[in-house]
Order: structure tokens, then C-alpha cells, then sequence
């Protein structure tokens, strides 16, 4: 008989350098894929590895993720005996109320609802990664070696190492040394942040006031002489931690064959899904290598990008290279090339979004999230008639037309809401920030 199995996703990360994608949400809330939520891989590698008993660890900005999760139905977990629950910080009697204080953290607030599990085994997952894997045989060689904890790990490209733990395996797969997020890595073989814990060796070194996994549980538990284990996974994963890893995970779905095969009937990614109409695909349209959702109208043309259902492309519209989320609209002879738009924004007639050769002018608010040519615009934001973006440019959430003070914003500029009056700057509403703009 398999023991069961305890699966814990931690939600609750700020996911700041997606910029302005996550600001109004989790990171594990991000559409991608079109229909589809960053966490919904997480929850879908669970139940397609028959683990029905899954505990969701949410914090920053958890309304849309606790909408979209529900009680669980679209990936069948919602039941009365194990399903899924969804846990947020809580005051506790005599003690002040605080956030979560990293990964480890998270877990030992919530310690009770692992001591009262089924099982001798905790399944701990990142719910802001891309990725299709089948835990039970990650589990079966944890539990074949007797680890206190298997890590998943793969090759990464060097230059991503130093974003996650870096470490070597001797010949039969034990950990013999980590790096937490090095500036300089020694290696190439990465943790992927997905970890399988005996739930004695995990309550015991939790107990011991640890705060993050990879920079304090883990390499205590080297220290202390646990049995840490690695597990070689080379299946499909991405980190979208960044906007250009987030534009680029999206853009490899339009390959031909694509690594990540959304169309895969043995393994399907689920995801809470509203009803809609079919795309439809007008007289006037184009469409090149993209994906098109459900609810779409298109009678423009789109080459090479990604829509969110709901999106429609009016006549003359051009969508090139571009990541559109739900319920936007492009009218007539605009223009969006190489660009993320949030959802229910509104491109005016014969604007551009994304304009120019300058993809080297990094964005002056955020020169180290919006560097790689590719321009983002918030949610539910109106880019007025024959308004131009360049590139890098960064337009906030809600931005109305009037926000506009020029009709051109160059490369590495930034719009924001303008204040609505001397109080609202009173109360720290944030400011207008249009930078290089002519």
C-alpha cells in the first residue's frame, strides 16, 4: 500500500522583478500560457501524480489566487477528506502579528497541519515555477535511500545559477556541498525548490528557528550530518521569475514542439476556467504562430504571440511578438510588438506599443526588471489614440488617457496615475513619472 502523501506550495512570494505583473497579485497568480495561472503546473503536477491531500501557503496579495484556487474543483480536490486547503499568516493568542519571515517559516507556522497529516512524507513545492513532473517517482527514490530530504535539481545555464541553490552530488547522489544564490556559482547543477522531507527530520530541524530552506534549513542540515539527498530531474522546468524569462517561457509554446507540450492528453494541465464563446477568426484577420483562447474575436492580425481569452483585434490592428492577457482590446491600426499587456487594457485606435530600434535603453524606475526590449503595461490601463511607447517603457495599473501629458514616450519611460488632487498627494497616492518622454 502507498503511503500517503502530504503536498505543501508556497504561494506567498512578492515576485517583485516581474514588475508590474505582480503587484496587484501573487506571482503564482500570473496568467500564462493564455488560460492558464502560474500555479496551476503546481497543482496539476499534484493530482496527476494521485496527491489529493495539498495545503496552499499564500501571503502577498492573495485575493486572486484564493479566487482562482477556489475549493478546488477544476483539479478534483475538492473533497472532504484531504483536497485542498488555503492558508494565510493568522494572529495567534499572546504573540504579535506578523508576516511570514521566509520559506521555513512558512511551514513552521502552519507545523500543526503537517503533524496532523496522513503519512511519514511531506511533498514541499515553489508555486511559481513552470514545470511538469511526476513526484511519485522523486518520492520512491527518497524514500529508497532513507533521506531526511531529496532535492530536485538539474542543469541551469550558468549565468541563472546565481539566482538558486547551487550544489554537488557525490556518486551515489548525496549532497556534498551548497551555495545559496552565490554571486560567483561553482556549478551548474541548481536546486529546482521542489523538496521531499520526511516529516520527522523536517518538524525537527523547523524546531530548530530556521527562517529559508535554502539559506538556513539546508545547509544546517548538512552541518547537523542529515542524510540530504539529490534527485536528477531533466523534464520540462522553467523559473519565470523575470520579464524576460516570463516572455520568453511563453514564446517557446509556439514552437513547433514546443518542450512543453500544453496539448499532452497523459498529463493535463488544469485550471478554473469561466465559460466563453470560441475564438473567432474574422475575414480581415491574420494569424501566424500564436495561440488564441477561448472568447477572442480577431479581425486584425497576430504573428508570434500569446492571448488571454477575451482579447479582441480590430481591423488594422497588428499584435507582433506580444503576451496579451484577458479582456484586452486593440482597436484599429494600433500597433503592440514585443510587449506584455495586463488584462482589460485598452490600446487606442493607431496607437504603438513597443516602437523603435532602442532595445538597449533600460527603464529608469526599473533598470534591472525592464531591460531586454520589452514594454508592460498594468492592468486595466487606456493607451490613448496615436500615443507611442518605446521600448522598456513601463505604463502603472489603471493609467486613463489623461495621464498623457506628450503623445510620444521614449525608450525607458514610465506613466503612472497622476495624482487626482493636492490631497490624494496628501495621502501618498502615487505620482505622475513620465521620463524622456518629448
Amino acid at each position: 500500500m502507498v503511503k500517503p502523501v502530504i503536498a505543501v506550495i508556497l504561494a506567498g512570494g512578492e515576485g517583485e522583478r516581474l514588475s508590474i505583473l505582480s503587484s496587484v497579485r501573487a506571482k503564482p497568480a500570473v496568467p500564462f500560457g493564455g488560460k492558464y495561472r502560474i500555479i496551476d503546473f503546481t497543482l496539476s503536477n499534484c493530482v496527476n501524480s494521485e496527491i489529493d491531500n495539498v495545503v496552499v501557503l499564500t501571503q502577498y496579495n492573495p485575493r486572486s489566487l484564493n479566487d482562482h484556487i477556489g475549493l478546488g474543483r477544476p483539479w478534483d480536490l475538492d473533497r472532504n477528506k484531504g483536497g485542498v486547503k488555503l492558508l494565510q499568516p493568522y494572529i495567534r493568542r499572546g504573540r504579535v502579528a506578523e508576516w511570514y519571515g521566509g520559506t521555513a517559516d512558512a511551514v513552521l507556522q502552519n507545523i500543526n497541519v503537517i503533524e496532523h497529516s496522513a503519512g511519514d512524507t511531506v511533498l514541499l513545492l515553489a508555486g511559481d515555477h513552470i514545470y511538469k513532473m511526476d513526484y511519485q517517482p522523486f518520492i520512491a527514490a527518497h524514500r529508497r535511500k532513507r533521506a531526511d530530504v531529496t532535492i530536485a535539481v538539474r542543469r541551469v545555464p550558468i549565468a541563472e545559477a546565481s539566482r538558486m541553490g547551487v550544489l554537488a552530488l557525490d556518486e551515489q547522489d548525496r549532497v556534498v556541498e551548497w551555495q545559496e544564490k552565490p554571486k560567483v556559482p561553482k556549478s551548474d547543477l541548481a536546486s529546482m525548490g521542489v523538496y521531499v522531507f520526511s516529516k520527522r527530520a523536517l518538524i525537527r530541524w523547523l524546531q530548530e528557528g530556521h527562517r529559508d530552506f535554502g539559506a538556513n534549513v539546508i545547509p544546517a542540515m548538512l552541518d547537523g550530518g542529515a542524510r540530504v539527498f539529490g534527485y536528477r530531474f531533466d523534464g520540462y522546468w522553467q523559473d519565470v521569475g523575470t520579464i524576460q524569462s516570463y516572455w520568453e517561457a511563453n514564446m517557446a509554446l509556439l514552437d513547433d514542439t514546443p518542450e512543453l507540450d500544453l496539448y499532452d492528453r497523459e498529463w493535463l494541465i488544469h485550471t478554473r476556467s469561466e465559460e466563453r464563446a470560441p475564438a473567432k477568426v474574422g475575414p480581415t484577420a491574420q494569424v501566424h504562430r500564436s495561440l488564441i483562447s477561448h472568447g477572442c474575436v480577431i479581425n486584425g492580425t497576430v504573428v508570434n504571440s500569446v492571448l488571454s481569452p477575451g482579447v479582441r483585434v480590430d481591423v488594422g490592428a497588428v499584435v507582433r511578438d506580444s503576451i496579451v492577457m484577458f479582456d484586452t482590446v486593440i482597436r484599429s491600426g494600433a500597433v503592440v510588438d514585443r510587449a506584455i499587456l495586463d488584462k482589460e487594457v485598452v490600446v487606442g485606435q493607431g496607437a504603438i506599443v513597443g516602437d523603435g530600434p532602442d532595445f538597449d535603453t533600460p527603464n529608469r524606475a526599473e533598470p534591472s526588471r525592464l531591460n531586454t526590449g520589452i514594454t508592460v503595461v498594468g492592468k486595466q490601463s487606456v493607451i490613448p489614440r496615436g500615443v507611442r511607447l518605446g521600448r522598456n517603457v513601463k505604463v502603472g495599473e489603471r493609467v486613463r488617457s489623461s495621464d498623457f501629458g506628450v503623445r510620444t514616450v521614449r525608450s525607458g519611460g514610465t506613466v503612472d496615475r497622476k495624482p487626482a488632487s493636492r490631497k490624494a498627494v496628501a495621502d501618498e497616492e502615487p505620482p505622475v513619472r513620465i521620463f524622456a518622454a518629448e
